[in-house]
């Protein structure tokens, strides 16, 4: 089975987003205008679950006939090029986080959230699974055992809301975590050190979400919340983002991002293979496409290529070998 490749595959950990949004823009600006859409253009912020989400429907859309291009952009760069037309596909609208970011756009007509492409996310402090088994399963019962994890919450990158959420329950004494610390740190860091503690099998507390690797490489529970506190049992939802003309403009590729929805197993795996044993994410996706078929078929009910034929049928010819 061959490799198919989107035109321009891009990786979060060797792409610079130091360019600014201005330049970007320009950069769109000066792309002629596409009156039958035959490119489409991916946004995809460093995050490595919309890169290979976006990189396993670019693979399908080429066997349909469409040329793809990814570019790696800032959030709010992505959703200016699609509100003006110069992106026509972002697979990475976190709900609730970026909700006061794109409402405005949709509640103008300027983009359409088509279909949540992962629903249920879960989110919050979790522990090894060996705590939770132990009695910890809540928030509150961190406190009773204060020592064991020496008052500490493992956080990521500052200022990120889940860290905000942490220091304002520490700060109003929520569900007794008033005496806490957050030790905040990178992403990779802080997973680095939770590793760490439960190849010793110490008692760790750190932040979690789903899609993530970690729910594949480690044995984890997630606490439920104590309080109100907003530290756990956060739960997400991702939108599938396209600008508002897209159904009139490309209806097939339109069907198919509405029915485009990933089970958040599976992205747990896509994330796993590229971010943690590090797998180019064009063979991750060409890969996976090609044992689950079944999956795709679902994806492509209905949809043509662009010559007017069965899109299933001509992934079926180039994948299923």
């Amino acid at each position: 089975m061959s490799v198919i490749t989107s035109s321009t595959t891009t990786s979060s950990t060797t792409k610079s987003l130091s360019l600014s949004a201005g330049f970007l823009l320009a950069a769109f600006a000066a792309t002629p205008a596409m009156a039958e859409l035959d490119e489409l253009r991916f946004g995809v912020p460093p995050w490595p679950g919309v890169t290979v989400k976006s990189e396993v429907a670019a693979q399908l859309l080429e066997t349909m006939g469409y040329e793809t291009r990814q570019q790696d952009l800032a959030v709010s760069v992505i959703l200016e090029g699609l509100s003006r037309n110069d992106l026509e596909i972002y697979l990475g609208g976190w709900y609730p986080v970026q909700t006061d970011m794109v409402e405005p756009l949709v509640a103008d007509g300027k983009v359409e959230k088509v279909v949540s492409n992962i629903s249920g996310a879960n989110s919050g402090l979790v522990v090894p699974q060996y705590v939770y088994d132990a009695g910890v399963t809540t928030v509150a019962e961190l406190a009773e055992h204060y020592d064991r994890f020496d008052g500490e919450i493992q956080g990521i990158e500052a200022g990120t809301g889940i860290n905000d959420a942490i220091l304002n329950a520490i700060d109003n004494d929520l569900a007794g975590l008033g005496d806490w610390q957050l030790r905040e740190s990178s992403t990779s860091a802080m997973l680095a050190q939770a590793e760490q503690k439960m190849a010793d099998e110490e008692w760790v507390t750190f932040v979690g979400w789903e899609p993530h690797w970690m729910n594949v490489s480690f044995d984890l529970a997630y606490l439920a919340d104590s309080d109100d506190a907003g530290v756990a049992t956060i739960e997400s939802t991702v939108w599938t983002i396209t600008p508002g003309s897209l159904a009139e403009e490309a209806p097939q590729v339109h069907r198919f991002l509405s029915q485009y929805v990933i089970d958040i197993e599976d992205q747990n795996e896509w994330v796993h293979e590229y971010s943690y044993e590090e797998r180019p994410a064009d063979e991750v996706a060409n890969e996976w496409i090609g044992n689950n078929l079944d999956t795709v078929a679902e994806w492509l009910e209905g949809v043509e290529t662009r010559d007017g034929e069965s899109a299933i049928e001509q992934v079926r010819a180039q994948f299923d070998s």
